[in-house]
């Protein structure tokens, strides 16, 4: 397998999306976050289909799903004290917290299904890298 699978191609294109924009913050802002910024070793081990990338992959999952666990909860608990005040604003337009939700559930779980799929394993397996001579 030369190319990756079109499911992995996608993770690739959102995680090189993702590093832009880290990157963009990064210097602008000047923060520098583990959860946009991990984005970064991920997406370098996946091009150059390193014997880490595949660890590299999950364990950059497990931080998002930390992360989304930790906003859903503070969220759930926020919303019981004051539902009127749990609102999402960008550029002055509402965004529907449940909208959120669902789209952030389906992005990690498609993560999971690519990092977990045969397909991406035969991936980083097939051309081995330089580090494995």
């Amino acid at each position: 397998m030369k190319k990756p699978t079109l499911a992995l191609g996608i993770i690739m294109f959102l995680y090189a999306v993702l590093a832009a924009v880290a990157t963009w913050r990064a210097i602008n802002i000047q923060v520098i976050d583990l959860f946009s910024f991990g984005v970064v070793p991920v997406l370098i081990g996946l091009a150059l289909r390193t014997s880490w990338a595949g660890i590299a992959f999950k364990v950059y999952l497990a931080i998002q799903t930390l992360g989304l666990t930790a906003l859903a909860g503070t969220a759930i608990i926020a919303y019981q004290v004051s539902p009127e005040d749990v609102k999402v604003v960008f550029n002055n337009y509402q965004i529907p917290v449940p909208l959120i939700a669902i789209t952030a559930g389906l992005l990690l779980s498609f993560q999971f299904w690519v990092a977990f799929s045969a397909s991406t394993k035969r991936y980083l397996e097939e051309h081995p890298s330089p580090e494995k001579k």
